[in-house]
């Protein structure tokens, strides 16, 4: 699934082209890419259809474009395969297009944006603006300070200016569960999927399992600096593709796989101690960690977990 590095790079992708831009034409090619929006295609089309956007904003791994004049803004959701692409206009449907939306860009003139989504996880609606608890910019891209309803559960991110480091730390200590499902709870802390997850566990070696209600305040805080660590350098390389399922606008691949120090390394080295990653079930998906410098402690280390792992090898002090 696109997270945070993903999306953001899609957002900044779709802000110059967007920006200012009229919609001239809505067509939906697959009702089931409407999941999230209240109404049908026609009324989908119906209210975007001579609207003007006026931004390109993203909160976690949710992107909107508000509607200038309106309290309405266009939230897309890119699931586990979404693709915003930007198309010229006399350009054939992509294989994959569920809805493919015209606009007139005041900077590169008629565009199209073709929404592609091989799994038909992700989704777009047209949703009410509603005003943020904090007071302040609702997301990346925009000083507004109004959020689509559909979105205003989302925490904010680890990069986001308002991100209220204390309040993370201390609703992190009243967490009674695993390290890793907390990275995963959108209402703690957005933007964070599995690769980021595993990558930030694994440089503040940290155990998945070990319990949030466990960790010191400086071991909190050393993973939250890893996380936000993690984060811009995927961003920065444009995020991390292992398949045609994540692109920028542009079709383009991003490069953080070449970084990756545990997500997809099974097998191999851990960069850090030289011996194997691991990868194992976790939440109907996968960890990927070093069983030598992520050891869970053996006072919580339930029945499953991987023993102490054997003594010696490169690099082994830590």
């Amino acid at each position: 699934m696109p997270e945070l590095p993903e999306v953001e790079t899609v957002r900044a992708g779709l802000e110059p082209a967007v920006t200012g831009a009229r919609i001239t034409g809505v067509r939906v090619l697959d009702t089931r890419s409407l999941r999230r929006h209240v109404g049908t295609a026609d009324t989908f089309g119906d209210e975007l259809a001579g609207t003007r956007i006026g931004a390109a904003v993203r909160r976690g791994k949710f992107l909107w474009l508000p509607l200038t004049g309106t309290d309405r803004a266009l939230v897309a959701h890119l699931g586990m395969s979404g693709q915003v692409l930007l198309r010229a206009v006399d350009a054939p449907d992509d294989r994959l297009l569920r809805v493919r939306i015209e606009i007139g860009s005041p900077v590169h003139g008629p565009l199209s944006l073709a929404f592609v989504d091989q799994r038909i996880f992700g989704s777009m609606a047209v949703d009410d603006l509603v005003p943020v608890a904090d007071a302040a910019p609702a997301g990346r891209g925009s000083e507004d300070t109004r959020i689509p309803s559909q979105v205003a559960h989302i925490a904010r991110d680890p990069l986001d200016p308002a991100f209220d480091e204390r309040r993370f730390l201390a609703a992190l200590a009243r967490k009674n569960t695993g390290v890793k499902r907390a990275l995963l709870d959108q209402t703690l802390v957005s933007g964070v999927g599995n690769i980021y997850a595993d990558e930030a566990l694994w440089a503040a070696r940290l155990h998945f399992e070990a319990p949030t209600a466990t960790l010191s305040r400086p071991r909190a805080k050393l993973l939250l600096a890893e996380l936000r660590l993690v984060l811009t350098r995927a961003l920065e390389d444009g995020g991390t593709s292992f398949d045609a399922q994540y692109v920028n606008v542009n079709g383009a691949s991003g490069y953080f796989a070449q970084r990756l120090n545990a997500y997809g390394q099974q097998g191999k080295e851990c960069a850090r101690c030289g011996r194997p990653i691991a990868r194992t079930s976790f939440m109907n998906r996968s960890s990927h960690y070093c069983p030598w410098c992520q050891r869970l402690p053996r006072a919580v280390r339930p029945d499953h977990a991987d023993p102490t792992p054997p003594t010696g090898g490169r690099n082994a002090t830590w």
